[in-house]
């Protein structure tokens, strides 16, 4: 999730924990700063541009490596904050404001390796965007509102925005099952029935979803809102390269994009220089991570990966989410500010 969803969700989580043992604020203020220390690893360079993807939310977002730092942040913030005979609450609240961070990141469809050291298999839900306001507000305007109350009652504006904010991840779970259950009765009958299949939702909300069916030569791309009056997915076929993703698929970029991604990735050519795709970010043709990774020079030669991935007119894709996650209209948006026909 964005860093202002994870540092209010470690800020919510460290004054739930604390409760009336310190000031509110110096709870929210320590939880928040322990909610957003695991995405520090974003600064680190780790050699090119798609080792910098996939090692993102690695070691700093295992559980291991976070439960043993706890306590060393518990005893600097029972230093820091007081009091500091309630080292163990601030322990536990150090504890769960680190942990929630990349749980909630698993939410996300990006990859989260919560099991480092001991695997680095990418966990990914994918229920939620990365940034969604229906989860973040109710985190924000009830710990507003407990920090503006004169009552110690006031704290239960903070329960209060931390059991929305749960709540809404458990309805975007049940909208991504709802909404598997459509794309596979659409596809029922079909050659694609039973292939691996990727539900995530449009930005911004859980109302419009996107769907991907992988198969071996090509992929399905569809989309389908709660809002839609007829429940199906209509799909589009796009090509994947079976050939091109044979003669790269040695190339270390190509490998660590295929497990990273779980198979949702293409590989494609545009004149002498070859790309590998994540499938699961962005919508044909443009897609948040796409790199170049290959020269062709009498053979295809390997290269310093270069994310060329799409920075399109982002207000024009975000009036295209909004129309199509009413029920309005059923055409898909051509990446490029354009809707077709």
């Amino acid at each position: 999730m964005d860093s202002v969803s994870q540092f209010a969700l470690g800020a919510a989580v460290g004054a739930a924990v604390m409760g009336r043992r310190t000031a509110l604020w110096k709870a929210a203020l320590w939880g928040g700063i322990a909610g957003t220390l695991p995405d520090l690893d974003s600064f680190l360079d780790y050699g090119d541009a798609v080792r910098n993807m996939t090692f993102h939310r690695s070691h700093s977002h295992g559980l291991f490596w976070l439960t043993l730092g706890a306590p060393a942040l518990g005893w600097l913030a029972s230093r820091a904050g007081g009091p500091r005979d309630a080292f163990r609450r601030w322990w536990l609240a150090m504890w769960l404001a680190l942990v929630t961070h990349p749980l909630l990141d698993t939410m996300t469809v990006y990859g989260t390796q919560l099991l480092q050291p001991f695997s680095d298999h990418p966990f990914a839900i994918g229920s939620i965007f990365i940034i969604d306001p229906l989860y973040t507000l109710p985190l924000l305007v009830g710990l507003a509102a407990a920090l503006a109350s004169r009552r110690p009652s006031g704290r239960r504006w903070n329960h209060l925005g931390l059991g929305l904010a749960t709540l809404y991840l458990a309805w975007s779970m049940a909208a991504q099952w709802q909404v598997r259950q459509v794309a596979q009765d659409s596809l029922a009958g079909t050659a694609a029935s039973g292939a691996p299949m990727l539900v995530t939702p449009a930005p911004l909300n859980t109302l419009l979803w996107r769907v991907v069916v992988m198969q071996d030569d090509h992929f399905l791309e569809g989309f389908h809102s709660l809002l839609d009056p007829q429940r199906r997915v209509v799909f589009r076929r796009f090509e994947r390269d079976a050939a091109l993703r044979e003669q790269l698929r040695e190339f270390e970029p190509v490998r660590r994009m295929a497990a990273f991604t779980h198979g949702f990735y293409k590989v494609h050519a545009e004149g002498d220089l070859a790309y590998v795709t994540d499938l699961r970010m962005g919508q044909e043709p443009g897609y948040v991570f796409s790199f170049w990774v290959a020269r062709h020079d009498t053979r295809w030669v390997p290269v310093v990966p270069i994310n060329a991935g799409w920075r399109g007119d982002v207000r024009e894709g975000l009036a295209w989410t909004w129309e199509r996650m009413l029920g309005r209209h059923d055409r898909p948006w051509d990446g490029a500010g354009r809707w077709s026909h």
